[in-house]
């Protein structure tokens, strides 16, 4: 099994856009030597990659497009070095969850834009549990983890943010500086299964104190639009304030909770040169990152605050 450079790049061209139009266009070729090329590919591999009436990738994709695009970015390495290029350039694909997305993604890009003018930040939007998966099967080259059990070799922590309470404004507790979990979960708990309830859970049984869930969702949106309509309350991290509808309020915990934000490369392969670029050209954003990077659990009592109100 031979496979070639043309063949793996525009297996993952594919791949990344659904699509042989597009991925002709990114790779500056015609669609039918996209074509050639993967049916090459699928000749060495001795299977079919994608359906062809979807464009979806099959079993056989799955498993191997993680591998074809860390050869891609091995085989751009190895072009560079050979060119003596040490220019930083391209594309780069970042997952992150919807709340980082939403409420510290655009500062960190307008920095890497600064530092990194030719490079192009691709983000991925997805659940805190697929980070970790996206970053280890290569889905994306650079992620932001949520709270890691362990944190990569090549990491950083980039923010540290709270959870907070989040009602409507005409609720009972709307006035009170901080809100008890005991009074709060009264009104009947949402969470979303795609983020943050396993780290909603965390704090309840901290606390010692039953967590009875109502409603559950996957979306942060849908969640935030049933608190709206007087469905419950919930528990979401504070970079999510900018998602709030208007007539929805954030008020910190009783119970304080912090969460780490950490920009990791991945550790089973050699880093995207983007990637690692991104990472030494971004700043922890506040001091008690440094905290949470020595293990402590950092709760920003008095910062926190300040966010949120």
């Amino acid at each position: 099994m031979v496979p070639t450079t043309k063949q793996l790049r525009a297996f993952v061209a594919v791949a990344d856009s659904g699509s042989f139009t597009d991925a002709a266009a990114a790779l500056g070729v015609s669609q039918s030597a996209v074509s050639h090329a993967i049916a090459g590919l699928e000749r060495e591999l001795a299977g079919p990659l994608f359906d062809r009436r979807t464009l979806s990738l099959t079993s056989l994709g799955q498993r191997t497009v993680g591998h074809a695009r860390a050869a891609s970015v091995a085989i751009e390495t190895l072009e560079a070095a050979a060119r003596g290029d040490r220019s930083v350039s391209g594309p780069v694909r970042l997952g992150a969850v919807p709340t980082v997305c939403r409420g510290l993604l655009p500062e960190l890009i307008e920095e890497w834009a600064a530092a990194l003018p030719d490079v192009r930040v691709d983000v991925f939007e997805g659940d805190d549990d697929e980070m970790p998966e996206w970053l280890e099967n290569g889905f994306v080259d650079i992620a932001i983890l949520v709270d890691p059990a362990e944190q990569p070799a090549h990491s950083k922590v980039v923010d540290v943010d709270e959870y907070a309470a989040v009602i409507r404004e005409d609720h009972p507790l709307v006035e009170l500086p901080e809100i008890p979990l005991a009074e709060l979960s009264d009104d009947g708990m949402i969470v979303s299964s795609g983020g943050c309830e396993t780290h909603v859970q965390s704090i309840f049984a901290a606390a010692g104190i039953p967590l009875e869930v109502r409603h559950r969702v996957r979306e942060t949106s849908t969640l935030l639009a049933m608190v709206e309509q007087g469905f419950g309350v919930s528990i979401v991290p504070t970079l999510g304030r900018g998602m709030l509808p208007s007539n929805l309020r954030m008020r910190p915990l009783v119970e304080r909770r912090a969460r780490r934000l950490v920009l990791a490369l991945p550790d089973n392969r050699d880093p995207h040169p983007v990637g690692a670029a991104l990472l030494s050209h971004t700043r922890s954003r506040r001091a008690a990152s440094k905290q949470a990077d020595r293990g402590a659990d950092a709760l920003l009592e008095g910062e926190a605050a300040a966010r949120i109100a």
